[in-house]
């Protein structure tokens, strides 16, 4: 048995403005297969309506063999064109694993003095423990419609050595060694252009920091910092502990000339 479909009464309702939009009200007869009777709704309707595509196709059964149906029109996404670009971003919590606090309240038993380990947290006769804390994340990405003949090949291994540096001048705002490449990823559009999406990471650069009685400590956003400690006499406690001696800001990534980018 054929599948009839046809267009009911106070069909091609329409709204008009920003978001334009018209539906077409459907009866379907002839098949409790609702899979045949979505292609039947499909087949039996225009691409295009009124200037507005179909988006979307709705049935639902309201009796043997029969059903309601409905065919969405709107407006046309429009398609990036070659040098157009989308940003976004997102901030997140992350783990780091710290020996040193920001500052620190002791206690000890009246008539006894809380040894002093000037920060260090989870001191023991042996070792600095430290702990796991959240800190705030910042990353973001962009994604460019460039030129077919800007993306060779000798562009595309720009992209991979530049993949986990740091930016050696200002970036988008940040200063140099803020901002760590985490590399892209790209398709191509049919002949005319790329679509590549470029991912980023910032963390800030911080001076004036202090480590005990260490001060003046400065450090790029992507350089790595820890601390040595030794065991010194805690004069008031009465009592070795281990304290702070030095800190050390390691330079981990390498950096790079983002203008390479191209975007």
């Amino acid at each position: 048995m054929s599948i009839e479909v046809v267009e009911r009464f106070g069909s091609r309702e329409s709204t008009e403005g920003d978001s334009p939009s018209i539906d077409l009200l459907l009866i379907i007869r002839g098949s409790d297969d609702d899979v045949a009777v979505k292609v039947a709704a499909l087949n039996n309707t225009p691409l295009v309506y009124d200037g507005l595509v179909r988006q979307s196709a709705h049935v639902k059964q309201i009796g043997p063999a029969l059903w309601e149906g409905s065919v969405r029109y709107g407006k046309r996404q429009k398609e990036p064109e070659t040098g157009e670009s989308s940003y976004q971003f997102e901030t997140s919590g992350g783990t780091q694993h710290i020996t040193q606090s920001l500052g620190t309240t002791r206690y000890a038993p009246e008539g006894q003095t809380a040894p002093d380990f000037k920060g260090a947290i989870g001191a023991t006769a042996d070792s600095v423990e430290g702990v796991d804390i959240t800190v705030p994340q910042y990353s973001f990405s962009e994604t460019h419609y460039l030129p077919t003949e800007v993306v060779t090949g000798g562009f595309k291994a720009a992209l991979f050595a530049l993949t986990g540096r740091v930016n050696a001048s200002a970036f988008r705002g940040f200063q140099p060694g803020e901002v760590l490449f985490l590399g892209a990823s790209g398709a191509k559009r049919g002949e005319e252009d790329w679509e590549i999406t470029f991912r980023f990471a910032a963390s800030p650069n911080v001076t004036g920091l202090t480590v005990g009685d260490i001060t003046g400590i400065a450090k790029s956003g992507w350089q790595y910092m820890w601390v040595r400690y030794e065991d010194t006499e805690d004069e008031n406690a009465h009592r070795l502990v281990k304290r702070p001696v030095s800190v050390y800001v390691e330079t981990v990534y390498y950096s790079g000339d983002f203008s390479l980018l191209g975007i």
